[in-house]
């Protein structure tokens, strides 16, 4: 038996072991209320902090995540528009090249 398949093995029997111990704990009501407490209270945190980032960004003259993701919405719309306006004229193009080799 190789150094890896030993490992492996005792992995796999301490994984065994503990999930059977973590799921009955997760779901324990007094392990999972103070968590979703823990869990409301650090993503306000982070929201705040994100507020408090972006104003920051914005008092230094500097675009904030919400400008940068405005203006790359405004430049793949205009991209979208130029692709749609050099299909048209390829076409009115070809268009044109069939009528003058016609007559």
């Amino acid at each position: 038996m190789t150094v890896w398949s030993r490992w492996k093995q005792s992995f796999d029997h301490w994984e065994n072991a503990t999930a059977g111990i973590l799921e009955r704990a997760f779901r324990n009501p007094y392990v999972l209320t103070p968590a979703g407490h823990m869990l409301t209270t650090s993503l306000r945190l982070k929201a705040m902090s994100d507020a408090l980032a972006a104003r920051w960004w914005g008092s230094l003259g500097l675009p904030t995540r919400r400008d940068q993701e405005r203006t790359l919405h405004a430049l793949n719309k205009l991209q979208s528009r130029v692709f749609d306006l050099e299909d048209r004229l390829r076409d009115l193009e070809a268009e044109t090249a069939r009528r003058s080799s016609r007559g």
